[in-house]
């Protein structure tokens, strides 16, 4: 790769990737203070938090499909121009549509990252794909992790919201003059010669579409219940946003340290085992009290933190020729389940309220139990996975991947 400052680009994506979690950590932090400032109720609270999650997969699915056409230095401009106006509106936010609006355009912004920068990460390092995607995607957690300390650093020296929103300008300007003055590769799929066509017919793959429609589940089991782990625990522990912060940091560590993990395990093994650690985690979160829930947190966090970027690295690995319109897929079809999710769980909480009489306690344990059913059945299914691979590997021989 000629021309092409290979650490550079990898460390431009991951200030990018972390304002996109700067903006879930600190809006995850804000949001109780948002209904009240703004008069929001459960339902209101829960379209405008899914906006960002239905904007992301619009631009993500648009990103996939236009990333090798137009370059992914294009794509990763855009977003800048994007985040940059939703931070800004945020600021000066007057109530609901324009609550909406800014997070509708920082959820575009965070797919047009992740549109760009899954495919850039895969072409840097066709070599090492799953690991450097799970060294690439610890900066989601690590930023979920600074934007909680943020927020409550902030609420401790009574500093506004808006200041605490105002903070992601820092980074967004930095990762944008990066990317100005760094020169690209083109995708890894342009550069193997694989044509459109046999890229849209590998999507048609059935260990695709199985991916695919498993890609909901972690990602609502991952994401919904990050996001939300304030509202829901708030009556449960004077400092719910500190278990976000928590078990978002062990996720970090635990990508930080995935290469031996993934030298140990297979990438569909390193799935069941998460997804097991995940239901055991969503259980005691919607059951215990006191010190136990911040042991609870951090079985959650071990469980969550493989998901995202080893499903990608998992469909990047075994079915190349889906390319970064697959990667681009994946990642869309999971923010999408997530946004639909929240909008029905938002309502769905504030009609446990009325049948409960207010009691926020209750009702938070009762979504989590409800959220629990799906790392069950996806256990299932990546049971059902490491039997299917343990057999495709015993009747095709192929040469393990660097990951």
């Amino acid at each position: 790769m000629e021309n092409i400052n290979r650490t550079q680009l990898f460390r431009a994506a991951c200030l990018s990737l972390l304002v996109t979690s700067l903006s879930f950590g600190i809006r995850a932090g804000i949001l109780n203070k948002l209904g009240t400032d703004f008069q929001l109720d459960k339902a209101q609270l829960g379209s405008i938090t899914a906006t960002a999650f239905w904007g992301f997969p619009l631009a993500v699915v648009f990103g996939g499909i236009i990333v090798d056409l137009i370059g992914m230095k294009r794509l990763l401009v855009l977003a800048f121009v994007f985040h940059l106006a939703g931070i800004l509106l945020t600021v000066f936010a007057q109530g609901y549509w324009t609550l909406f609006l800014s997070t509708l355009l920082i959820g575009l912004a965070n797919g047009t990252v992740e549109a760009a920068c899954n495919p850039l990460v895969t072409s840097l390092y066709p070599d090492n794909k799953t690991t450097k995607l799970n060294h690439f995607h610890l900066w989601f957690p690590g930023g979920i992790v600074i934007g909680t300390l943020i927020v409550l650093l902030f609420n401790k020296i009574n500093i506004g919201w808006q200041v605490q929103v105002g903070v992601m300008l820092i980074p967004t300007l930095i990762y944008g003059y990066l990317f100005s003055r760094l020169n690209f590769p083109v995708t890894e799929r342009v550069a193997s010669g694989v044509s459109t066509a046999g890229m849209y017919k590998a999507l048609w793959n059935p260990l695709f579409i199985f991916m695919f429609i498993c890609m909901f589940g972690t990602a609502i089991t991952e994401l919904f219940t990050g996001q939300w782990i304030d509202v829901l625990l708030k009556n449960v522990t004077d400092n719910a946003i500190l278990i976000l912060t928590l078990d978002t940091g062990v996720m970090v560590i635990g990508r930080g340290f995935a290469k031996p993990v993934l030298k140990r395990f297979p990438p569909q093994v390193v799935l069941l085992m998460s997804t097991i650690l995940a239901s055991v985690g969503i259980y005691m979160l919607s059951t215990v009290s006191g010190p136990a829930i911040y042991a609870a947190a951090i079985i959650f966090g071990m469980g969550v933190c493989y998901f995202w970027p080893t499903m990608l690295g998992f469909v990047n690995e075994n079915l190349p020729k889906t390319g970064a319109l697959g990667l681009n897929l994946m990642g869309g079809a999971g923010m999408f389940a997530v946004s639909l999710y929240m909008i029905v769980m938002g309502a769905h909480y504030d009609n446990i309220l009325k049948q409960a009489n207010g009691d926020n306690t209750i009702a938070g344990r009762e979504i989590l139990q409800t959220t629990l059913v799906i790392p069950l059945v996806l256990i299932v299914a990546f049971g059902g996975l490491v039997v299917y691979m343990r057999s495709k590997n015993k009747t095709q021989p192929i040469v393990n991947p660097v990951v």
